[in-house]
């Protein structure tokens, strides 16, 4: 007997959940608001124990082939000189850069081919209503359509309107007081391959970063408490960016032409979603929609790949559904909330406000940089966090693989 589950969301927690349920024996159905698959995205990072659900889903190598390129970090001052660097090869472990740096588009079609051999992708459709009677969950799409599935899994991201369907003003956000831009630019012949962060007054900041489509990924971030910027239209949020960074300095004028053309603007306003929960009946969250920890964690691409897995491997190990989500929860709750300890001085730190607090940024990064502490000071930046046990989950399973199949199984509340 295969169970229905309902996955809605087609990012990397979405695609990862379709991927281990297809493959435990489930009939699973994905539903995607956009009309077809998003390729876009800003470089992200697979750490830890994320890599090793990968190197589980035989997706490792291919993950790393299909990196950005960066060879890591450095910080550079108004003329682009260099005046602190963490360079990939010059660390014992991951740093600021990860040695697998890959787009968001990237990793996500690398698990979305995949997961369409046993899972069926609905694109340009939404959760409208839920009603869960405890037996079944009804769900009614904004198409018209209306189903009923044994599990939904609620995988959308930070803004999750489906969160707020089942968990209504459950969410206490904390946000972090740092708007951020990201978008895509040319790539000119000046540019390298390292991640350059440039810091400028009035808690500023532009970064480079190269990629391995031939342009180069750009962010604008401002630390400051929110005003609701992130309901703004992109037009908008494009002119208060354009206002604010026209003095900035170093490659502002450039960043901020490429801005005006770019096909993939994306702004947000930084917050953590924090939930006290994370299932309700026969609805889990996962992913961004039930813990996002913000880029400043470090970690939101490793707790998307590890959230989905670990959500599967309970599922697929626990015959009572009640059972198979607690424990999700207490496998993972220890790592989310290790990540999500960022503490709200740190984007301030990152950002002076002053040409003085610039300068002390600089000099303490270009002491931490230097060969004696550079290891050490690099595990700061690389988000290292409580992660859970994956002995006894699921591995190397292929399509039909019987020894995993989870037709003997029943979700029972």
């Amino acid at each position: 007997m295969s169970h229905r589950i309902l996955v809605s969301g087609a990012s990397i927690a979405g695609n990862t959940a379709a991927w281990w349920l297809s493959r435990l024996g489930n009939d699973v159905t994905l539903v995607e608001r956009a009309s077809e698959f998003r390729d876009g995205g800003q470089n992200i990072d697979v750490r830890g124990v994320g890599r090793e659900v990968l190197r589980r889903m035989g997706l490792e190598q291919a993950a790393l082939d299909r990196g950005t390129g960066e060879k890591g970090t450095t910080w550079v001052d108004d003329m682009g000189e260099v005046v602190a660097a963490f360079e990939t090869d010059e660390l014992e472990g991951d740093g600021p850069t990860a040695e697998m740096e890959i787009l968001r588009g990237d990793l996500a079609r690398l698990l979305y081919e995949p997961a369409q051999e046993g899972a069926t992708f609905r694109f340009g459709d939404t959760i409208e209503h839920i009603d869960d009677n405890n037996e079944r969950v009804c769900v009614t799409f904004a198409s018209g359509k209306t189903e009923s599935y044994d599990l939904v899994i609620v995988a959308e991201g930070v803004g999750s309107k489906t969160r707020e369907l089942v968990f209504p003003d459950e969410n206490d956000p904390r946000w972090m007081d740092l708007t951020i831009a990201y978008f895509t630019i040319p790539r000119t012949p000046d540019d390298n391959r390292m991640w350059r962060w440039y810091n400028a007054t009035g808690g500023r900041s532009l970064s480079l970063r190269p990629d391995n489509h031939g342009t180069i990924r750009a962010n604008l971030t401002i630390q400051q408490a929110p005003g609701g910027e992130q309901d703004w239209d992109a037009d908008r949020q494009k002119a208060y960016m354009r206002e604010r960074f026209a003095d900035a300095g170093w490659q502002a004028k450039r960043i901020l032409a490429g801005m005006d053309g770019t096909q993939d603007f994306y702004f947000d306003v930084l917050r953590q979603v924090r939930m006290k929960r994370w299932s309700k009946g026969r609805v889990v969250l996962t992913g961004d929609a039930a813990w996002c920890a913000t880029p400043l964690a470090g970690i939101g691409t490793t707790l998307a790949v590890t959230g989905a897995y670990v959500l599967a491997s309970e599922l697929h190990r626990n015959r009572d559904l009640t059972a198979a989500l607690d424990a999700y929860d207490a496998a993972m709750r220890p790592m989310v909330e290790d990540g999500q300890s960022v503490p709200k001085i740190a984007p301030r730190m990152m950002h002076p406000r002053s040409r003085l607090g610039i300068h002390l940024l600089h000099g303490a990064l270009g002491v931490a940089s230097k060969p004696p502490i550079r290891n050490l000071a690099a595990k700061l930046f690389a988000g290292e966090t409580k992660a859970p046990d994956l002995s006894g989950y699921p591995e190397n399973v292929s399509q039909g693989d019987k020894a995993y199949s989870f037709s003997s199984r029943q979700l029972v509340p």
